[in-house]
């Protein structure tokens, strides 16, 4: 009598929303659109994520990018400015008050010019990670 032995299921899960690859998935999100699809929006405030895609129905409220963002706009922010800070030091020794009046007001308008794009592309990530949480009333 021949057993049939028990084999995993090898298929590629099937989600109810299209699928894009990695890279599709953070440029989609970095321009704010949905990392899914690439028609609907991922926000619907400045920093609100929308529960669902209105286009393809992508779970994108799911995706807790939670202090991500954040971090990652720190890094890219702070390779921006402090190379620029010694360079212009170094270059010019202007006063103190002059450098402050300069780097204060861009560091603080590229940290919030970047954010938004910069948590559409995490958003992105975890949709093409499948790193979505599972249930939504857990905490």
């Amino acid at each position: 009598m021949p057993t049939e032995r028990w084999q995993p299921d090898r298929s590629e899960p099937t989600d109810p929303w299209p699928r894009a690859t990695f890279a599709t998935a953070i440029g989609r999100g970095l321009r704010g659109l949905c990392p899914a699809c690439g028609k609907g929006k991922v926000f619907k405030g400045f920093l609100t994520v929308v529960a669902a895609c209105e286009a393809c129905g992508a779970p994108l409220g799911l995706a807790r990018a939670d202090d991500a963002p954040p971090y990652f706009t720190i890094l890219v922010v702070g390779h921006i400015v402090v190379p620029l800070i010694f360079l212009v030091e170094r270059g010019h020794q202007p006063p103190l008050w002059l450098m402050s009046a300069i780097f204060l007001p861009l560091t603080l308008g590229l940290a919030i010019g970047l954010l938004r794009p910069v948590k559409g592309g995490t958003v992105g990530m975890m949709l093409s990670l499948n790193m979505l949480k599972s249930d939504p009333s857990a905490t």
